[in-house]
């Protein structure tokens, strides 16, 4: 059996894509971090919040083998995946205005957080709500967003606004409108969407630029190890007991 032509093209896309945002958003993903660290030393607490598909790069994240013991998933129920039934109502809540406003008053994030909100568009009520008025209670918000929908589509969201409009930092993953990467004879609809390898990316590397920033304070990152290597559970018990109170996917 030959190779697929397309698998190769794939790869080659995302490969590209990957390249771009590793050139082109090296400052904001220094800044990202720089304000991860500034968080993690200070006290504060960490969350990602993202919703659809978007959600899939922030619960890569949290607690996970490798990562920041302190990054929370900040859930809105309801909008988390395909597991919710409909599948299109995760969409339609994404449009619902209040429903930000509602998670955060009643969630844990404080002034003096971060967050981070995924939102490939960008221009649904969502993202932007939450943008809004997590920085009105003091946290610093993060935006991982698509540029390009920002300016090739209207806001959904009352203000007019997108995302990267209420962020203090903006990482750009460079993913064109429509979110598909291939295109062939016979097929009338693009396909192979990109958005999930690079987003991912962009947290990973984002992470790896906190931790830096740590170490050159002098201050160990809080990371978990895999529990599925010798020492791994007690080290992640360690660290667990020691930022209990900064972690709460445990309760």
């Amino acid at each position: 059996m030959s190779d697929s032509k397309l698998a190769g093209q794939f790869f080659d896309a995302a490969i590209g894509l990957l390249e771009r945002v590793r050139d082109e958003e090296s400052g904001a993903i220094a800044a990202a971090g720089a304000a991860i660290a500034d968080t993690v030393a200070a006290g504060g607490r960490l969350f990602a919040f993202g919703a659809g598909h978007s959600s899939l790069a922030a619960q890569d994240v949290v607690y996970r083998a490798g990562g920041l013991a302190l990054m929370n998933l900040l859930a809105v129920p309801g909008t988390l995946g395909v597991d919710v039934m409909p599948a299109t109502l995760g969409s339609a809540l994404e449009r619902v205005d209040g429903l930000a406003s509602a998670v955060l008053d009643a969630g844990p994030a404080r002034a003096g957080d971060l967050l981070v909100i995924i939102s490939l568009s960008g221009r649904n009520a969502l993202p932007v709500e939450m943008a809004q008025n997590a920085r009105a209670l003091g946290l610093t918000v993060v935006g991982v967003t698509s540029v390009a929908y920002t300016k090739g589509t209207r806001s959904r969201h009352a203000s007019g606004g997108s995302l990267r409009d209420h962020c203090d930092i903006v990482l750009d993953s460079k993913i064109a409108i429509g979110d598909a990467e291939l295109r062939t004879e016979g097929v009338d609809a693009p396909f192979a969407p990109a958005s999930t390898v690079v987003t991912s990316a962009l947290m990973q590397a984002m992470m790896a630029a906190a931790a830096e920033e740590l170490v050159a304070r002098g201050i160990e990152p809080p990371l978990l190890r895999s529990g599925n290597v010798d020492g791994g559970h007690e080290w992640n018990g360690r660290v667990m007991s020691e930022y209990g109170d900064r972690i709460f996917y445990r309760h």
